[in-house]
């Protein structure tokens, strides 16, 4: 009998994972973006706010999927059950090839950056770094699952948290000092808000990008009916809680102006109230988000790799569940050796940028889509049993699919205007997963290729 995922993870690992996945590096950069859109204290906090809302409300979306139709595939098995295998080929296909391995290689770049400060190694050290960080994750996932190394990555996990508290405690730090706020909250008028406040929730939500990917556990979470629905729920409900007080103490330490014009908020912070062990402390607390981030990217992109691969036999080498570690290890060795590629072709390409840019619209994309599929099943499928179903259906999924799309059509925006080549690299991906999914359909009609 072929091995299949079992229910054998928590919902407090689910949650677990969303938090890690979504709290990376970009919590370190993003603030001041938004806080430059924002103009004032008020709506600064108003765009973090909405941002939580706006993710709460996805998460309950995806609940009602991920109850309603658990798969290791996650958002692919979602678009294939609405859209067909075509979409659902491409989805994976773009997770494959862009979205997280293209996460993957991006941010062992950001952590190479950082330990090539702390242990220079002149130009080769960057992507040298990364290309160690890669394989260095790739490894430590091949172990397998289980209590043991779960405690892994829960322990990762928390010093990423520690890395955000430590931020809200130098703030706090500064207040027992007797430092004032750099700024006074006054009072604002909320019936006008900045004509930017736009890209400051386009910053924010930037931010909270990720925890969608923890659909690919729904078959393995050990309570079907209500795991899916704790995990995403308390995680979004902590991440918002942490990015606003990590808000906070990056305004009450440098007040809107110096939060908008600081290129490394944290860094400034850490100074004003800790003097010289600024550049060690935030080194740490950044070093930890990414390689929890990277760990987190590997275990939910995996998965859909190996959904994918397990429905067309010529993939069938990749579609594989190792039954004794609980892993897809044959994804997770493509995932690798994609990711790795990547990095070489950014020592050559200067890979970082790039990634950055043509992964947001490809992710927005299929984000719309899978919020659409849950108005899609729910008139395909209106008998199927729902454990949780979407509280205000229509509206809710409504405002989900409105702001990915707005989400879209920022990145489309921003990519064009700022380098001319992110969104038209996004379509070429797009375009070779045709290709590749014409060779595959191609390839597994031919029963000697279907062979193991």
């Amino acid at each position: 009998m072929e091995s299949q995922p079992r229910r054998h993870v928590s919902s407090a690992y689910v949650a677990m994972l969303a938090v890690a996945m979504v709290v990376g590096a970009g919590i370190f950069k993003s603030p001041a973006l938004v806080a430059d859109a924002a103009g004032t204290p008020t709506w600064l906090f108003a765009a973090w706010i909405i941002g939580g809302l706006v993710t709460l409300i996805g998460a309950l979306c995806y609940a009602e999927l991920a109850t309603t139709f658990p798969h290791p595939g996650g958002d692919y098995h979602f678009l294939r059950l609405a859209f067909g295998e075509n979409w659902a080929f491409l989805f994976a296909w773009a997770r494959f090839t862009v979205i997280n391995s293209g996460s993957i290689a991006l941010l062992g770049y950001v952590l190479g950056d950082y330990l090539n400060v702390v242990l220079p190694l002149g130009e080769v050290g960057a992507p040298l770094y990364a290309a160690l960080s890669v394989i260095a994750m790739t490894a430590f996932n091949l172990r397998g699952a289980g209590p043991k190394n779960d405690a892994a990555d829960y322990g990762m996990t928390s010093l990423e948290v520690v890395g955000l508290l430590v931020m809200v405690t130098a703030a706090v730090s500064l207040i027992v000092m007797g430092v004032p706020a750099a700024e006074p909250f006054g009072a604002v008028d909320l019936a006008a808000p900045p004509a930017t406040f736009g890209f400051a929730l386009v910053y924010a939500l930037l931010a909270f990008g990720g925890w969608s990917e923890v659909a690919t556990l729904s078959a393995e979470v050990r309570d079907p009916k209500r795991g899916m629905v704790r995990a995403l729920v308390s995680a979004v409900a902590l991440i918002t809680t942490l990015y606003i007080a990590v808000n906070w103490a990056f305004w009450y330490a440098l007040g809107i102006d110096g939060l908008a014009a600081s290129a490394t908020p944290a860094a400034d912070l850490i100074n004003k109230a800790f003097g010289q062990w600024a550049a060690i402390i935030t080194a740490l607390a950044i070093a930890f988000a990414v390689i929890t981030s990277i760990n987190a990217t590997i275990v939910v992109g995996a998965r859909t790799t190996y959904a994918c691969a397990h429905d067309w036999p010529a993939l069938r080498s990749i579609g594989r569940w190792d039954d004794r570690r609980q892993i897809p290890a044959a994804a997770i060795w493509a995932q690798g050796a994609i990711s790795l590629a990547l990095v070489i072709f950014g020592a050559f390409y200067e890979g970082f940028a790039t990634l950055v840019d043509y992964t947001a619209p490809v992710y927005w994309l299929f984000l719309a889509m899978s919020g659409i599929a849950v108005m899609v099943m729910r008139a395909r499928a209106p008998d199927a049993e729902r454990p949780f179903k979407t509280p205000l259906y229509p509206i809710l999924p409504l405002i989900f699919v409105a702001s990915s799309l707005a989400m879209l059509a920022s990145a489309l925006s921003y990519v064009t205007s700022e380098t001319g080549a992110g969104a038209l690299v996004s379509v070429g991906v797009l375009a070779s997963g045709v290709i590749a999914l014409l060779a595959t359909r191609r390839a597994s009609a031919n029963p000697s290729s279907a062979q193991q």
